[in-house]
Parts: structure tokens; sequence; C-alpha cells
């Protein structure tokens, strides 16, 4: 195939995945109501009494739904995408090992979701709550803005959590190797500490809480990506010992 042929077989999937990820917001807005009302009753939110502060807000808050719900739907028909994008490319055996990643983005996708939600979220209201009683400021707030800071908090973290799945695929393309990871390290851990303080509260237990599991996924990533390249090694000295260089 030519560079254009290319071209269109990428705008192809490109469309494929718009179509899901549209038709996961329709689904997202049935959904909608179920989940406001299941995250409306945890804790902190039915202590507080949300406000809307425009026309637009409810509007608002139905579609940030619609589009968390399209995601976790269109996460893995992106990466079945990516495959068949790439499929021609590979050989038999790593065309397999690579369709194995599509249920395990979905799977890592909601492990973030429920992390971010469980864990770090929790730490960030419960900071910024004790700011606001520290200045003696009553809570008020808009069901927007909750849910923004909420959404904004989630949705990084949960995309995070690609990462393993991320760096095993480019090992597979041979885009990546574990020595060039692991030659990274300083470097990848200054920007996962960089991004872990930009979504916690500026306090030191937060940003270690947070900052700790994403230099573990890191550090995952790069075992996983030693186990890809080594496999990778043994069979190309396998074919290279039958066909010859």
């Amino acid at each position: 195939m030519s560079i254009f042929d290319h071209l269109g077989e990428l705008r192809r999937r490109i469309i494929y995945i718009l179509i899901v990820l549209v038709l996961g917001m329709v689904i997202g807005l049935l959904l909608a109501n179920p989940a406001y009302d299941y995250l409306m009753a945890q804790d902190p939110v039915n202590k507080l009494s949300l406000h809307a502060f425009s026309l637009w807000d409810g509007i608002g808050m139905y579609m940030k739904f619609a589009l968390v719900i399209a995601l976790i739907i269109a996460l893995p028909f992106t990466f079945f995408q990516l495959w068949a994008f790439v499929k021609p490319a590979l050989r038999v055996q790593e065309q397999r090992a690579a369709l194995g990643f599509v249920p395990l983005a979905l799977g890592l996708f909601l492990a973030g979701l429920a992390f971010s939600y469980y864990v770090v979220f929790p730490m960030a209201f419960n900071f910024t709550s004790s700011v606001s009683k520290h200045l003696n400021l009553e809570e008020t707030y808009g069901i927007t803005q909750y849910f923004t800071f909420m959404f904004n908090i989630l949705i990084p973290i949960s995309l995070l959590f690609e990462l393993p799945l991320v760096i095993m695929f480019l090992t597979k393309l041979r885009i990546v190797t574990p020595v060039r990871l692991r030659k990274m390290r300083r470097l990848a851990y200054f920007i996962l500490i960089v991004i872990g303080t930009m979504i916690t509260p500026p306090d030191f237990i937060s940003d270690l809480l947070v900052a700790i599991p994403l230099i573990v996924l890191y550090e995952v990533s790069v075992l996983l990506s030693g186990f890809v390249y080594r496999k990778q090694q043994a069979a190309d000295a396998a074919w290279e010992e039958e066909y010859g260089t």
C-alpha cells in the first residue's frame, strides 16, 4: 500500500471510532440518570446540596456522564481498530497476542476509574472542603462545578492506567525497547510526579499516594516490555536459524 492508501485506511478506522463514540454517548444519555443517582448516594455527596446556577447546568451534567460512559464503551473498540490497522504488519502469533490487548484495555480503564474515584477523589474533595471550612466559608456547590471537578480527576488517571498496555503495544511494534525505557526512567518519573501533583491537592501525602501508583505502573510497563521484547528476540533468533539472515 502507498502512503495515501495507509492514510485512507487510518481515516476509515477513525471514522469507525467516532461513530461508536457517538453511539456510546446516546447510550450514555440513557444511563446518565442511574449513574447520577448512584454517585449522589455516595459520600461525601449525600451530605451536600448541589445547585444549578444556569439553565444549562442540568444538560451539561447529562453530557458529562454521557461522555464518560461513551469513553468506557469506545475504548476497547478503539484498541481493536488500532489492532486492525497494524494487523497486516504483524506475524500471526503477534496478531493473536495483540488482540488480547482489547479486553485488557477495558479492564485497566475500569481499574483506573475505581482507583481515582474511591482513593484520589475523596482526598481532593476533603482537602478543598477543609480549606473552605478553615476560612469559615459556607459550602454551596453548583452541579456543573462539582462534576467537572470530579471528572477532571477521574478521566486523566483512568487514561494513565492504560500506560502498561500502550508500552506493550509499542514494544510489539518495535517502536520502544525496555533498554530505552530504562534510560528514560528519570524523565518518566518526573513527568508522572508532575501529573500526580497537578490532579491532587497541594499536600505531600496526597501527591505521594497518587505518584507512587503511577511510578509502579511505569515499572510494570518496563517489565512487560522486557517480557515482550525477549519473546521477540527468541522468535527472531529461531527464524534466522531456520531461514538465515
